[in-house]
């Protein structure tokens, strides 16, 4: 009405258009902005790549030793503790020779015939330990070992160790040299280039330490020593072999 001033209920003549914007989100901020079902994705396929991740790191193989290893080298006694001569019988039959040692050479002498019917009737597994100067600080103990190590690489082994055990020097004497090796390892067939390259390299001089350092490990004190299935027998004789194989 003219005259008369207008009242306005400010409470309830607010308009949409008269509201103030929402801000716009921040560059990056709307990227944030997810549903959990968004975020349950997200975290599912992270969890399936690690997985995937750590598959494929347990089936690559384990990364090669420091040292070079013979070809047949075996776990039995310790990690990389020796090498496999032959059999592969339900028993194991584990020997520890002193190239040097005329204990060993005797032992060798008395068992070998036993233990290689054994094998050829596939009644054991036979496995090897060379040891060297960490059991015999005498110089070429580890040479020896690393010769015998080389012969069974090239299938002379049984040859080669019975042409260096009838050809020991006397107790308390150096080993033989590289050259005297050489000559003892023609006449058992060993005239290869290969034998002769892994003779004067001491190819595997450093996996002889191995092994014994696994034997000490394992409490072997003396060589020879003859493990069957993991138990040291007393006194390492044919008879003795016999009864514990069975």
């Amino acid at each position: 009405m003219p005259g008369m001033g207008t009242y306005v209920n400010r409470r309830y003549t607010g308009r949409p258009w008269h509201r103030k914007p929402a801000p716009l989100p921040e560059p990056g901020q709307e990227r944030l902005r997810r549903s959990p079902v968004t975020w349950t994705i997200v975290g599912t396929l992270v969890a399936l790549a690690a997985v995937a991740g750590l598959g494929w790191y347990l089936v690559q193989p384990p990364p090669p030793p420091p040292y070079a290893t013979p070809a047949a080298v075996v776990d039995d006694g310790g990690a990389q503790a020796g090498f496999a001569v032959g059999g592969s019988g339900p028993v194991v039959v584990e020997v520890y020779q002193d190239f040097l040692s005329r204990d060993s050479r005797a032992v060798d002498a008395a068992i070998h015939p036993v233990l290689d019917g054994l094998v050829a009737a596939n009644r054991i597994r036979l496995v090897w330990h060379p040891v060297g100067e960490g059991f015999n600080p005498t110089e070429g103990a580890t040479r020896a070992a690393n010769a015998v190590t080389c012969a069974a690489d090239v299938g002379k082994l049984r040859a080669f160790t019975d042409a260096l055990y009838a050809n020991q020097p006397r107790p308390g004497q150096p080993g033989l040299s590289d050259d005297e090796l050489l000559d003892i390892a023609g006449p058992a067939g060993l005239n290869m280039p290969a034998f002769a390259a892994c003779v004067r390299d001491q190819r595997y001089r450093d996996w002889i330490g191995v092994v014994d350092a696994r034997a000490a490990e394992r409490g072997v004190t003396q060589v020879p020593a003859v493990y069957v299935n993991g138990t040291r027998l007393a006194r390492p004789t044919p008879g003795a072999l016999v009864a514990a194989i069975g």
